[in-house]
């Protein structure tokens, strides 16, 4: 093993995260999306996991099926992996967690073992190379928030509807605390990523629910708990729990496509710092650390953006910003994310791996549609679109036109999360699960080996600012 094995579980002390001497610790890390929580952009493909999930079963059949998914699980993430995140200075793995790995919704009450070992493979390589690991819930039924990454394949949060999902949820999260009970290489639970509670009460009731159990079988481990709309709004929170961590994710605009050019004047740096600050008030006024769960840009394709280095260069010098606010507050974080298809990864399949030579015409097509929300570009169906929303803007009561929660999104966001990201991306993965058909065994196995480390490019230019930045304050056991 790389290093000795942490003497005590990671703890609260104040502002800081502190290890059983305590000593302070800033964990500085990654997130494995994509890997037990597939997601469309990061693997390409449309819409929701489950959904095509199902179109893969039906066009491989069982046999095959399992096979392709068993052999994706294991290569995306391996010792190698957590050895190269060692490498750049790392010390902290996110590993967010599609709920159905552990139940069947045609069997709720049983936890499947399944989940058990896919987690603890990671979790144990991780150890072995000295990296701590948080366990993120990514997914819950209903879906926790309306987004696609909680696959649920709707447009509301029914979770917060059903008290069934809650116990649900709430006795998984006690069957992963047991098990991981005495584990000081897991530095501790997120029980539930991007919460979207549009009451702004069912959240902190579920996370006092959820606190007291886990507790009551793992007293030890920190909790890392997300505000809610998408980790970003503290404004109703009312109460401190012990030894809990607060998160937010902090994504600038000005790191998307649809985001003004990052130039680094003052006014854009204190555009960023602002929006920092308002999302850890709430952190700074109880004085209780703070964890930047996700953040990061996505980057330019050199293959169909003629000015891929201006834009990367801008998005790397937007990042570096802020990573420069958060060392001011020696906050821990969490970049979004390692690995995936070319789009914002720390490494990414090759353009010339048998996943991505066999899936380029449709990812070329679903890009050209604007079928993913994160970081599109609406430059060919815009025209689309806009009659559609203005239609509804005249017709609508301006009071209610943007009242729908989260309203951040306004009417606009609404209508692309029904129309494209659920309808339009549901029928689309048919499309996605013909490229598989009639695959062999030894073509499937290759497809699913375009995501080992060995097989993948890395990003250079975002991989050396992480390791310059980690090598400031980040402690290993």
């Amino acid at each position: 093993m790389a290093s000795s094995t942490p003497t005590a579980c990671l703890r609260v002390e104040g502002t800081n995260i502190v290890d059983g001497d305590g000593k302070p610790v800033i964990l500085k890390g990654c997130a494995t999306g994509g890997h037990t929580n597939m997601e469309n952009f990061i693997t390409g493909y449309p819409g929701h996991e489950h959904e095509m999930r199902r179109a893969m079963l039906g066009v491989l059949g069982k046999e095959k099926y399992d096979f392709f998914f068993d052999r994706f699980l294991e290569y995306f993430f391996t010792r190698e992996d957590a050895r190269f995140l060692k490498s750049l200075g790392l010390n902290c793995v996110r590993i967010p967690i599609n709920h159905r790995h552990f139940i069947d919704d045609l069997n709720p009450s049983v936890i499947r073992p399944e989940g058990f070992a896919l987690v603890d493979r990671i979790v144990d390589a991780c150890a072995a190379e000295g990296l701590y690991t948080i366990i993120d819930m990514h997914t819950f039924p209903g879906g926790q928030n309306q987004g696609w990454h909680s696959d649920s394949g709707i447009h509301k949060a029914l979770f917060w509807d059903f008290k069934d999902f809650q116990d649900r949820m709430t006795n998984l999260w006690v069957e992963i605390a047991k098990h991981y009970r005495g584990n000081t290489w897991v530095a501790g639970y997120n029980p539930m990523n991007e919460p979207a509670d549009p009451d702004h009460v069912n959240l902190q009731a579920w996370y006092r629910r959820v606190e007291k159990e886990i507790r009551a079988v793992d007293p030890d481990h920190i909790l890392y708990l997300d505000g809610n709309t998408y980790a970003m709004d503290f404004s109703a929170f009312k109460e401190v729990l012990p030894n809990c961590v607060y998160a937010i994710h902090d994504y600038a605009s000005m790191g998307f496509p649809a985001g003004e050019p990052y130039l680094g004047t003052p006014e854009q740096d204190e555009t960023l710092r602002k929006s920092y600050e308002r999302k850890v008030e709430f952190m700074k006024a109880h004085n209780v650390p703070i964890w930047n769960g996700e953040f990061g840009p996505v980057y330019a394709n050199p293959a169909d953006d003629p000015n891929h280095e201006i834009v990367n260069a801008r998005r790397y010098a937007v990042l570096g910003k802020q990573l420069t606010i958060y060392r001011a507050d020696r906050i821990s974080w969490s970049i979004w994310l390692y690995k995936d298809i070319g789009f914002q990864g720390m490494v990414h399949a090759a353009p010339n791996s048998p996943y991505m030579t066999l899936l380029e015409p449709f990812l070329a097509k679903k890009k050209r549609l604007g079928l993913d929300k994160w970081g599109r570009d609406d430059t060919h169906v815009g025209h689309i679109y806009t009659p559609i929303i203005q239609h509804l803007r005249d017709e609508i009561p301006k009071e209610f036109v943007d009242k729908r929660y989260p309203q951040v999104w306004k009417i606009e966001g609404h209508i692309h999360r029904v129309i494209r990201e659920t309808l339009f991306s549901e029928i689309m993965c048919w499309e996605y699960a013909r490229y598989f058909e009639g695959k062999t065994m030894e073509e499937l196995d290759a497809l699913a080996a375009s995501f080992k480390l060995e097989n993948c490019v890395a990003r250079d230019g975002l991989n050396e600012i992480l390791r310059k930045d980690a090598e400031v304050d980040a402690v290993a056991p």
